[in-house]
């Protein structure tokens, strides 16, 4: 990843000090609870993607990106205090959750908080449009939550209802993370349309290979037990497509209706040894694909380099 973020090494050490300073604060249970949360940092992928879409074109306004990308992280962090706190997850990237360490309320309190921050930092841009997309962010992330709450345990999905589910969820902020990068650049309308749909793009594989490692990735790397997703009632792709092409007597039916262990250890095995991960793992590239067909039309230089890379780190996650 440092290579990837190469164009953009010095913005990157310049968000880490944003990061750090939301710790900052007069109330000591806030800052214990703050420092928690941010302890554990991401690869910070959707913020490197605001930096470097927002580093294609010459802009005046470059001192803008780095606030905004802090705003993305804070976003994203956020979702996951606020997602771990719905699930009643005990887990996160190894670590006990903020929900487990004290308790729902105060994890929701703390994840608002996080929003309010990310917002603050997203209006020193001063920019209304990048504020706009902001908040249309938080509007459908939250409108995609509440969609997989609707419809938890409900295992007869359809792969369209999911992707919906999880271009809400998860590829509407790397494609805000992508088109803010573009309007604070004053890169051409076309050219942040396109930014737009990579990262829109690029979100929907992610999403696909985060389904497929539930199932098939190592519960240390993960930080979380295997089949998490299945165990809380939610549908993803592996699972749905198994569902399609056995749609009497298939474990997963099972899994949500007795929702016991064993039920659901069955599942698992069986999606793993499927072909559903195999096809998964072709439905993320397909859309790799297109994320990198986006880029075609933008200008040939390291930054579009970067973004074309993190298109194959995303799959080589698979492995």
């Amino acid at each position: 990843m440092k290579s990837i973020y190469a164009p953009v090494q010095e913005e990157m050490a310049e968000l880490e000090d944003r990061l750090r300073a939301v710790v900052n604060v007069d109330f000591p249970l806030l800052a214990e609870i703050l420092a928690h949360v941010l302890k554990h940092r991401g690869k910070r992928i959707r913020p490197a993607i605001t930096l470097l879409a927002g580093s294609l074109y010459p802009s005046d306004d470059h001192d803008l990106l780095v606030p905004m990308a802090a705003g993305v992280e804070l976003l994203h962090t956020a979702t996951l205090v606020h997602d771990d706190t719905i699930d009643n997850s005990s887990v996160r990237r190894g670590s006990a959750t903020t929900n487990c360490l004290w308790n729902g309320s105060t994890a929701v309190l703390v994840g608002d908080y996080l929003f309010a921050n990310a917002a603050e930092l997203v209006s020193t841009t001063s920019n209304v449009d990048v504020m706009r997309l902001f908040a249309k962010a938080l509007m459908v992330i939250c409108r995609g939550e509440l969609c997989q709450n609707s419809c938890s345990f409900d295992w007869l999905q359809t792969r369209e209802s999911y992707y919906q589910r999880i271009g809400s969820k998860t590829a509407a902020l790397f494609a805000t993370a992508a088109e803010s990068g573009g309007v604070l650049s004053k890169a051409p309308k076309d050219k942040v349309a396109a930014l737009r749909d990579y990262g829109y793009n690029l979100g929907l594989a992610f999403q696909i290979i985060d389904d497929v490692l539930d199932f098939t990735g190592d519960e240390v790397e993960l930080g979380k037990p295997i089949g998490s997703d299945l165990s809380q009632g939610t549908m993803t792709l592996p699972a749905i497509l198994l569902v399609e092409k056995y749609p009497d007597g298939n474990p997963i039916k099972d899994a949500l209706i007795n929702r016991d262990a064993k039920a659901l250890r069955k599942a698992i095995d069986t999606v793993r040894d499927s072909t559903a991960i195999r096809e998964s793992c072709e439905i993320a590239e397909s859309f790799c694909d297109r994320a990198s067909a986006d880029l075609q039309t933008l200008p040939n230089c390291p930054q579009r380099s970067s973004l074309r890379d993190l298109i194959d780190y995303v799959l080589e996650r698979k492995k």
